[in-house]
């Protein structure tokens, strides 16, 4: 298992994106967290598989009809103890 973090910027905020996030990591069976980040972005770590990742990622790419993805930031995250379920923080 490994973890990612994420920064997605567009038209993410106010439109239920970290909702439709949880939703989809619980689906494919990941853990970690999202926020929100004041300068408009939201801020994701997410722990799973490669292809629970790669899923992750890719629906992260365009997320819910009701946001407008721009751009996709991901690195490593720093090592840590995945936590056990996905939060929204």
């Amino acid at each position: 298992m490994s973890c990612l973090l994420l920064r997605i910027r567009g038209r993410v905020q106010g439109v239920g994106f970290r909702y439709y996030t949880q939703a989809q990591a619980r689906m494919l069976g990941i853990t970690g967290w999202v926020r929100n980040m004041p300068d408009g972005s939201v801020e994701t770590c997410i722990c799973g598989d490669a292809e629970q990742l790669a899923s992750m990622q890719a629906w992260l790419a365009h997320g819910p009809a009701t946001a407008h993805v721009d751009h996709v930031e991901v690195c490593p995250a720093p090592a840590q103890t995945p936590p056990p379920d996905f939060a929204i923080t």
